[in-house]
Order: C-alpha cells, then structure tokens, then sequence
C-alpha cells in the first residue's frame, strides 16, 4: 500500500498573504529528497497540460487587418437605415427621442465632411466637449469618419485637469455640445486662453445639436448654419484611407501614476473585437445596450461602438437617472439586455436598491477591483445577468481575440511561470495600443519588444503576403510587442491568469509590507460595509497610517443597532468636498468593523482610522477620486462628547483622566472625554510605536515606569490606570487577574464539550508496507515545509503520492511525487476546520494519523482572540479521530505554556539536586496561572483538552518544542525569529550582551521527525514528548558565532547602548530569557520505536545547535539581503544551495514577513 499525505492549508490572512500560501506548499514538497539533491531546491514547474499555458512565440496574426469602424456602422446604416439606433430617455425636462441609423449616419457624416473639408486628416486629434447624448455619438462617429483620432473632455474635470488634455492632446478640431454648455456653461477662462493662445486649431464646430427630426446643426457662422452647404453630402462620408497603425482614439488613463497620460489606440484591434466579443458573450443586433460608462473613460468608446458594429440599439439614460435607486428604476423600466460598468457605478446601481431588471443579459465589469460581494448584489436584482469581468486596461482595450496573458517570471524574464508561482502581467496582441502620446520614454518603459521570439520572422511572413493593400500606406508592419500592466498573477491549472494584486499595490508601513487590496476585500465581507477603499496616507506628524474610507450599509446598520439594543444617533455629517463625513452616528461601526478584521488580518495591517462616508467620490471616469477622499487630519476631527461621554469623564479617577487625555494627544482624532474605562488603547486606533509614545509620556507626566508588557496585559484605561497607581505607591505591577485566570476558566468549560469517548487507533496496524496516510494542518509558516517532507520522506521513500489541487489553489509540478499528497483548504476558526461536508468525510475515511500543527501565532493578542483558532481548532481536529476510521494524533504544542515562574524554579530546584528537569509526565498545573501570552494560554488550554481526550480513549501525544531554529541540511531560516532578529541586531549594533542563560534551541529537521516519530509511535494514551537540545548552547556562546564567522561584534558587558530600549521588552531581560531544563525520556522512545518500525535510523541521541549550524544560517541570511556578509577576519560561512536562498528572497519564504 502506498503512503500518502492529506495537507490542510489554514489560509489565514493573519499569518501571511494567499500567494505565500501557495509558495510554502510548492516548498513542502519539492525540497530535500524529492529533488534528488540531497537538500536542493527543485523548480516549479507546472501541473496542467503544457498547451494551456500561452506559447509567446507563434503568430498571432499581425497583418490580419479587416477594416474599419465608421465603414462597418455605414454598412449597417445602408443595410438597415430604419432601425432604432440611438434612444435617448426622457428626463424631468426633455422627453424620449429615438433616432434611426440612417439619422445617425447622415449626422455623423456630416460631421465628418465639414471636418475633412478645413483640413482635418489622418493623426490629427478632434477634442469633444462632451455629452452623454447621441450629439456625442454622432461627432465620435462623424470624427473617425474623417480619419481623425477622437478625444473626450468632461465637463466635469476641473479647468487645471482640463488644460492638460489639451496639452498632451494638442487637437487641431474642436467640438462643443450644446447641452454641455447648456449645463455646464462655456470653458473655463484658463481653457479658452490656453486654446486661444497655444492650440493651432484649424477649425471648431461651436454647438452641436440634433434636433428631435433628425437635422445637424453647429451654429451658426454669419447668420448661416455651419452644415448648410453640406447638408446634399450626408449620404456620402470623405474619401479617407486610413490602416491599421492609424488612431482612431486617444483616451487618457486615471493619472495614477502622476499626470495623466494620453494612449493611441490603433484601428487594427477594433473590428477584431467586437466580432470576438460577440461570439464569446452571445452578443446581436437584438441586444440592448445601456450607455453607463462615464464619457471620458474609455469603456465609453465600447458603449458606442459595439452596438453600431452590430446593428443594435444604444440606451441613453438622463443623467438624473444615474444615481442610486434611481439608476435600478431606469434599468427596470428600459429593460437594457447589455452594460458596461465600472465597479464604483455597479454600486449606484445596486446601492439601496430594489427594482428589479431581469432583462439585462451581459454586464461587463472594467476599471477596477471588482468583489464577489458586488456581484451577489447585481445578481439579486438582475438574476439573468452574466458578469464579465475584463481584465483590459485603457492601453489593451482592444482587440481581445488573439490577446495572449503571459505571466512572467520577475526572476527570469526568460521563462514563462509555471502554475501558481507568481510573476508580472504582460499582454501579447497584435491590437494593442500605439503607446502614449508625446511620451517615448514611458511608451519604451510600458510597450516593450517580445525578446522571446525574433520579430523579423513576422516581417518576412508579411512581405510574401503583400498585394499592395492602399492601407498599407499606414501600417508600420508587425510589430511582437508586450505590455506590461504593473500587475502581478499566477497561471490556474486551466491555462487561466489570476489577478493577485499590483506591483504598487504593496505598500511597507513600520518595516511590514502590507496588502490594501487584502484589507479592502476583508472589510468588504462585513455585512455593515458597502463600499471601502483603503489607502496609506500621513496624518499630521507625517507618519504613514491606514486609512479606510467605508461607505455603511444603512439597512443592515440599523438592523445591527436593533440587535445589540442600541438607539441610532442623529447626525447629518459634514461636507468633505464632494462626500459627507459622519463623526459620530458610526463611532459603534468603526469598533465594529475593526473586530471583523482583527481575527482575519495581521495587527499590522488593520487600519487605525476608519472614514465614514455617505458615498466615495468618483471622478467623470466612474473610478474612486482618490485626491477628493479626506485627509486623515480633516476626516478624523475631534469628536463632541455626549452628555453620556461627560458623566462617565467626570467618574474617572484623575491617573484614568491623564491618561485618556494623552492617549487622545497621540491617536488623531480621539477626544479624551469620549474614553471610558473598558476603553482599549488599540482599539482605539493605538500601535506598537504609539505605545512606546505613550510609555515615555506616562514616566515624565505620571513618573511610572510602566513596561510594554504590563500595557499589552493591560490596555484598558481602567487597567492601566490601575498599574500606574501601584507604581506610584510603591507596589509592583500586576497582570489583572481576570486576565491571568480567564485561559483556565476556558478550559473548566471547554473540557465538558469533549466527545466521552474517542476511539483508539493501533499504531501496529501500520508500518512501511501498509503505508500510512497523514492529515496535517500548515499555516503556512517557517517550519511547515520540513514537517510534511519528513512525514512521509524518510519512512517510505519509494512509494509514490498525488496532490490534489483544491478550488482554484495552484501548486508546482513534483515530478514522481504528485501521486501522494491531496490539499484541502479551510479555516481554523470555523467548526469542522473550515471543511465543506464532502472534505471532512473523505479526511475521515482516509487518514490514519492526524497531526495538528496549525495556530495563529502572535505574541501580543489575548487569549480571547486566539482561542477560536487555536484551541476550538484542536477540539475540531480531535473530532476527526472519533469519526471514520480511528486515527493516531500529535498535536503540536510549545514550550511557551512552561513560561511561568513555577517552572524556572522547578527545573533550578530539579537539577541542582540531581532529580533531573521538568518531567514530561508534569500535570502542568504549575502553569494554570501565570502564563503571561495569550499564545502560551491558547497551547496550555489545548494540551490539556488533548490530554484529557487521551484519558478518554485517544492515542497520540503532544509535542512541546523550544525554539525551532533553522535547516541543518540548507540553513534555511525563519527571519521573524527572536534569536534570528537578535543575531541582526547585534551585527546593526556592533556589539553583543552578554547573558549567560542556556538557549533551548533545536533545528527544524529534528523537530520534524521527533513530531512525525511521535504520531507513527505514540506511547500508551497521549503523553507529552519534549522536544529540547542536545547539548545546549548558552546565549553568550550562540552569539559568539557572529565573531568567528567574521562579524564585528564585540562582547558590551555594560550594554549601555540598549538601556533606552530596554522597557520595550520586559522589565528584566536576561531573567525572562531563562528556559527551564526538560526531561525528554519520551522523545527517546519515540525516536527509537520509529528506528525500528520506519526509518532505520536512530535519533534519539537527539540534536543541538552547533557553530556550523549557525553558519549556515548566516550565509543564508547573507544570500537574501537579510544581513550583510562579515566583513572582519574570522572563518569564512559554510556553503548553501544557492538555488534555495534564490527562491527564498524571491517569495519571503524565511518568516511571516519575509526577509524585510
């Protein structure tokens, strides 16, 4: 029978992002033996056919061109010249007018006559002051008719915004609507002189109207309409020759990246897409487009063309009807089959809606982020809809059939990525975009040449089909080119590209990188939230700081409120430019919100200030208007208290009242008078510096010398007050004792939810022939990988294994090795671990041992929040055992649940009379008060529960490591590791202290096996196995090994240089460093039992860590910029495989927070 391995993966935000995810499980499994290296690094390669993954050297048809736009719709016009095509819907002021093709073709040729008559030919631009009206369609129409390229300018852009479009565009037409300057009145002074005095303008059509019979005017010149004498014309459009490298539109992206820029499109891609998008989204002449995309972003262009292209009718809505509730009216009423939208417009079109519009067929989503949560909301109101989220960006808008989406590697720009490992997006087309208009340098940057494949092969194809097409004229021959879209994915099994975020999206706040996409997309799975966007902007002491903007959900707000008994408070916020901001009606959301994210996000990435919006502004474009979201400062003002606020302030003892007030000098936005006493400091919008911030404040103003450790233990007003006042009085801070007695009070109660009964797996029954199938839960940390390579690698090294890709989550290729492992993803907070009915049953039925290892790991958060992950988690994994088939189970602990005094002097005591260190048979209730980390508390409250399900029937063992170090075969290491951290501060310093306690630190292969050892061959009932060093290191001698690999770092017995940090740890370092001795006899056991039934190999002499340990980790460190290479005289680093610090530096294997 074959070994296999079933791997959970806790996809936790908390511990580290998706893609990352992704990368420890293509690390578990290709490491060590499977790559025949003897600890190598092995390549990802993909899973999937190899044909469904984009070939980036065939042809994809450069000379393929099929002609244009305006000739297609005059085609149609000719065809059909009665057909509805354009409909404009009534407003409060004007009434429905519907125009035929034939209107709208003898308008728009008109158009185009008197342009080409003045001199207007082939690249130049015509700017339109635009209208969402069919005047706009008809000079859109009637401008590439006269082989112009077309612009739009929005009336509402502001002057400034205004010129720049002129300036970049430099048009030699103008075209002025008349209802835009109806509306809107004439351009700006700044507009008009900039076009009188800078602009060679050669001619301009003043104000164009069509009347509701069908007739063009412009205005009038001398008492005569300017289309007068060309009105025996409008059948008959100019004769213009344009080809496939003419541009036909110039539309302008966002500015994102600073002042706005101007793209070319080219003719060459626009009649290849809508026959594609036709076929692909079961597009006709039947279809009934609704015109939503704001006039000058441009999807608007599609919103045009692809109804004309097609023989359809284009919907016009008034623009009274484009705002929330109203907008799903209109859809109700008109019955639109086909839209395009942004996903800031999708949200007016559902936001506090409840018309339904169950003819609409086809959205398409472009221009930004688009949520499952948006989508669930379209579908409940258009339930026949298909939403299509295109990936198109302003410069490959066009020609989506022969588009190729090629993920390359950031590494190797030579190599297309593989399945799941992540690399940049680049676009292959034909159609793509000419580039940026007046800017070589970033069209260069952004437009590159396919080195993949030599472009001259394409040439010679196209001279030999060359039959002196008059195009030709403007073709500049085919061109393999890429654009690169600043975005980062990974291939799906399917051939398909997931979009994992942009290169700038990552942002790095207090030396952490953060993910605004990541915090959006949580925030946004809160029922209170309706819209959200996140940024990074500086507060008044220029400090960067999180920022969510949220937009509440009125309806499930009030419902909230309802549920938890609370009144709704009145207040109709305060007007931010173009939004409202409320300051105190949300102050319970803003809480609220900030507990939804705090199980599901880092600390780090939880925002401090929370913005709440009546809407987010949006530019004309349709997009989020970030320069017009407040700044924190204005958003954030200091809120009035309420008669409640000022009767709990004036109940505060004078140290809870200093304290409010510094809390609110230091967190913007805070009135100290709104602080009650449950108050919590981080709640509140607090962090990791603002406490040292606070520390300091509290020992000049209140002379307490309050450690980071007692405010951690005590973050409430109440609480610090009360440490602050046992200072000042002589006495020694406490930790509360309801903080100090809640983790065993946890388990009092947890323990009467235990099964009575669980079922006794016989490690017997399985041995290297029968095989053994393993459910082992990763978070996706440091020592993972090790773990599930050692689970089977060492005990059946012949047999083969399959991994089986869960939903949409992408591994590498691992050759012989892809028959023996199967993923299943879930959620360590959640009953059954996350799993769907179909998961649990097969775990159930396969496994044979469950080895439960996951845990969010923080040394800062309670208990409280760490216990639905960690110690529900382990009740939910013990249940496994008690259904299907029994199974053996470790679970693995820490030895954290030893921190507590009673254990440092059991293990002095112990040893210094000779009966040995702390017994791994130890009841532990030496640690059922006093464990100062929730982390410590979460482990203690699990063991317990374990072992008590042991008595119960269980088989297995607890597992309770020290310090897990790094690879003694690679040196690959975890670079959030104290120690690790410690080594890189001392090299920062140039110096190092001296301490002298012993260091329990073991590395990560031993810990492996002794973890796997004890769950193939547990003794009798469950029993604790301690995982310790053999021999142990003192801290002075680990630290030594800086100096004898070359680093200047000199033993500082005075250490005066780290006094003014010294609060930031404990209030006595070297003494909390103290590790108790551990008895290990089980370990021992374990390890021979599994010499004798497995691997043949024997470990129990057990490991340490020695100096060319340490090494190896320095030049591993070295080899990913963690550290710096030594520089001074001393041995020089043991060798690694390169290959592995590569990949490591690549994807931030080495910690949580990757090698920054």
């Amino acid at each position: 029978m074959k070994s296999r391995l079933l791997i959970f993966l806790w996809l936790s935000a908390m511990i580290t992002t998706y893609a990352f995810a992704k990368m420890i499980l293509g690390w578990t499994v290709v490491q060590g033996p499977f790559c025949g290296g003897g600890g190598g690094w092995g390549r990802y390669l993909s899973a999937p056919p190899e044909n469904r993954l984009p070939d980036p050297t065939i042809d994809l048809d450069w000379s393929g061109y099929v002609g244009v736009i305006h000739e297609i719709f005059h085609k149609n016009a000719l065809a059909h010249p009665d057909r509805p095509c354009v409909t404009e819907t009534e407003s409060s002021t004007s009434p429905t007018r519907t125009f035929t093709y034939r209107q709208i073709d003898e308008a728009s040729t008109t158009i185009a006559n008197y342009l080409h008559d003045a001199g207007i030919t082939n690249g130049d631009v015509v700017m339109i002051f635009a209208h969402r009206s069919v005047e706009l369609v008809c000079a859109f129409m009637g401008t590439l008719a006269s082989g112009a390229t077309v612009t739009v300018l929005d009336p509402l852009y502001p002057p400034q915004r205004q010129q720049i479009y002129l300036e970049v565009s430099q048009p030699k037409a103008l075209i002025s609507i008349g209802k835009t300057t109806d509306e809107n009145g004439p351009l700006a002074p700044l507009v008009q002189k900039y076009i009188g005095e800078d602009l060679g303008i050669k001619v301009r059509i003043p104000e164009l109207r069509l009347s509701d019979t069908g007739l063009l005017s412009g205005g009038d010149k001398e008492g005569v309409d300017i289309f007068d004498s060309l009105r025996s014309k409008a059948s008959s459009p100019p004769d213009v020759i344009v080809g496939p490298d003419s541009y036909p539109t110039l539309s302008f992206t966002s500015g994102s990246e600073g002042r706005p820029k101007g793209v070319l499109g080219r003719h060459y891609g626009l009649t290849r897409y809508f026959p594609w998008m036709a076929k692909r989204f079961n597009l006709s002449s039947e279809s009934l487009f609704a015109c939503l995309s704001g006039i000058a972003h441009d999807p608007f262009q599609r919103d045009i063309m692809t109804p004309l292209f097609l023989g359809a009718q284009l919907l016009i809505p008034a623009k009274e009807d484009i705002q929330h509730e109203k907008l799903s009216e209109w859809m109700r009423r008109w019955s639109p089959t086909t839209t395009h939208l942004t996903p800031a417009m999708g949200q007016i079109l559902v936001g506090g809606a409840t018309a339904k519009f169950p003819a609409l067929k086809q959205v398409v989503f472009v221009g930004d982020v688009l949520t499952t949560r948006d989508c669930k909301a379209l579908r409940q109101l258009g339930p026949s809809c298909s939403i299509i989220n295109m990936l198109g960006t302003t410069e490959t808008s066009w020609g989506m059939q022969d588009v190729q989406i090629l993920v390359i590697s950031r590494e190797d720009n030579t190599k297309i990525c593989p399945v799941g490992e992540q690399g940049e997006i680049y676009f292959r087309a034909a159609g793509l975009a000419e580039g940026y208009l007046g800017d070589p340098q970033k069209t260069a940057e952004k437009f590159v040449d396919n080195w993949l494949v030599d472009n001259a092969k394409w040439v010679e194809a196209d001279k030999a089909n060359d039959k002196g097409e008059p195009w030709r004229r403007y073709y500049k021959g085919p061109r393999d080119r890429l654009y690169r879209t600043g975005d980062l994915g990974q291939y799906l099994p399917s051939g398909a590209v997931r979009v994992s975020g942009r290169i700038d999206s990552q942002v790095k706040i207090r030396g952490f990188r953060i993910e605004l996409n990541e915090i959006d997309a949580n925030l946004g799975g809160s029922p209170l939230v309706r819209d959200v966007k996140t940024l990074v902007r500086r507060d008044r002491n220029e400090e960067p700081t999180l920022v969510s903007y949220i937009v509440p959900e009125i309806s499930e707000w009030k419902r909230w409120l309802e549920a938890q008994n609370h009144e709704d408070i009145e207040d109709e916020g305060v007007e931010m430019g173009p939004t409202v901001v409320y300051l105190k009606r949300f102050r319970r959301m803003q809480a609220e919100v900030r507990d939804h994210l705090k199980p599901r996000l880092p600390a780090h990435s939880v925002p401090s200030i929370y913005v709440m919006l009546q809407k987010l502004p949006l530019n004309p474009n349709g997009k989020v208007d970030f320069p017009n979201l407040p700044f924190p400062d204005a958003a954030a003002r200091t809120e009035d208290a309420s008669e409640e606020d000022l009767k709990s302030w004036e109940a505060l003892s004078e140290t809870e009242k200093t304290l409010a007030t510094q809390w609110s000098t230091l967190i913007p936005g805070l009135n100290a008078k709104t602080i009650r006493p449950e108050s919590n400091f981080f709640d509140c919008g607090g962090h990791t510096l603002l406490a040292q911030q606070l520390l300091l404040n509290i020992r000049k103003s209140l002379g307490a010398d309050i450690t980071i450790g007692v405010l951690y233990a005590n973050p409430s007003l109440r609480g610090l007050g009360s440490q602050v006042d046992r200072l000042r009085s002589g006495q020694a801070a406490t930790v509360d004792k309801a903080v100090d007695t809640v983790y065993a009070e946890s388990f009092d109660e947890l323990i009467n939810t235990l099964d009575d009964k669980y079922q006794s797996a016989d490690p017997d029954a399985l041995s290297p022939s029968s095989g053994a199938t393993f459910f082992l839960t990763v978070a996706t940390g440091f020592w993972e990988p090790t773990l599930s390579r050692r689970s089977w690698a060492e005990r059946t090294p012949s047999s083969s294994r399959t991994f089986v890709e869960p939903r949409d989550l992408t591994l590498p290729r691992i050759g012989s090795w892809a028959e023996r492992i199967e993923c299943v993803l879930g959620d360590l907070s959640k009953p059954r671990l996350g799993l769907d009915d179909a998961s649990w049953k097969h775990v159930t039925e396969t496994a044979d041992a469950v080895v439960h290892n996951a845990a969010y790991v923080h040394w800062i958060a309670r208990y409280e929040q760490m216990m639905r992950p960690n110690v529900l988690s382990t009740i939910e994994a013990m249940k496994l055992c008690n259904e299907g088939k029994p199974k053996l189970f470790s679970f693995v602990s820490s030895t954290s649940t030893l921190d507590t005094d009673h254990y440092v002097k059991l293990s002095h005591e112990q040893t210094a009379t000779g009966r040995g260190a702390v017994l791994e048979a130890d009841d532990m209730q030496g640690s059922r008060v006093g464990l100062g980390t929730g982390y410590g508390q979460t482990k203690w409250v699990s063991e317990q529960l374990v072992r008590e399900a042991g008595k119960r029937g269980l088989r297995g063992a607890v597992v309770r490591p020290g310090y897990i170090l790094g690879s003694r075969e690679n040196g690959v290491s975890n670079t959030d590791d104290f120690l690790i951290r410690l080594c890189k501060g001392c090299v920062q310093l140039g110096a190092r202290p001296l301490i002298i306690n012993s260091v329990n630190a073991v590395p990560v292969d031993h810990v492996a096996r002794v973890v796997i050892a004890s769950a193939l061959n547990p003794l009798p009932g469950v029993n604790v196995v301690h995982v310790t060093a053999h021999p142990r290191l003192r801290m002075n001698e680990f630290l030594s090994a800086l100096e004898y690999y070359g680093y200047k770092v000199p033993e500082d017995q005075e250490q005066s240089a780290l006094m003014p940090l010294f609060h930031m740890a404990t209030s006595n370092l070297p003494s909390t460093t103290h590790a108790p001795e551990l008895d290990d006899r089980n370990a021992v056991a374990v390890l021979k039992a599994d010499a004798d039934r497995w691997t043949g190999v024997d470990d129990s002499a057990g490991e340490g860590i020695t100096r060319e340990d340490i090494g190896r980790y320095l030049r591993f460190l070295a080899e990913i910029k963690f550290m710096p290479l030594p520089t001074g005289r001393g041995r020089e680093l043991p060798p690694i495989a390169a290959d592995i610090a590569q990949a490591q530096a690549q994807w931030g294997v080495g910690g949580r927070g990757g090698a920054a």
